[in-house]
């Protein structure tokens, strides 16, 4: 196990404990939050009937996510994903903070898809073009510092 796994893994254990479907839940909550407005101008649409899964490889967790009614909805471990993204944690939280595009995590295979690509691609693009409201700058904030943390070996 590399240094970062070893300190995350039993920070993360009571992450782990809860079933697959809670935390795709209360991401999808987020989400439905933070990407109100693009849900509402249907920038979203091409996941519309389809699932994506994010696997947080060093953590062990895996969310799923799909779109319905217009609205970002979270699934159970037992549904299959139509494409994957997959990568540590401080990648997807450069991602999420604008610090790293995803064209650059890809190239350099810090996170990894797998599935259907023409989906991934749209996902992608999607991440490349969303710009979070102002009203979320905090949040911004708050994932940028989490994204400065640091651990042996990385």
């Amino acid at each position: 196990m590399r240094a970062p796994q070893r300190i995350l893994y039993p920070l993360t254990f009571p992450l782990r404990l809860m079933p697959g479907i809670v935390h795709s839940r209360v991401l999808a909550t987020m989400l439905n939050q933070v990407m109100k407005d693009a849900l509402v101008d249907g920038e979203l649409d091409f996941l519309h009937g389809r699932r994506v899964a994010i696997e947080i490889d060093d953590i062990g967790v895996r969310y799923l996510l799909g779109l319905t009614e217009g609205q970002i909805r979270g699934y159970g471990d037992d549904a299959p994903a139509d494409a994957s993204i997959a990568g540590g944690l401080r990648e997807f939280l450069l991602l999420a903070a604008r610090r790293e595009d995803a064209d650059t995590l890809f190239f350099q295979r810090r996170l990894r898809m797998s599935g259907n690509t023409e989906l991934g691609l749209y996902l992608k693009n999607f991440f490349d073009a969303f710009e979070p409201p102002a009203r979320w700058a905090p949040l911004m904030r708050a994932l940028d510092r989490m994204a400065n943390l640091r651990f042996p070996g990385r």
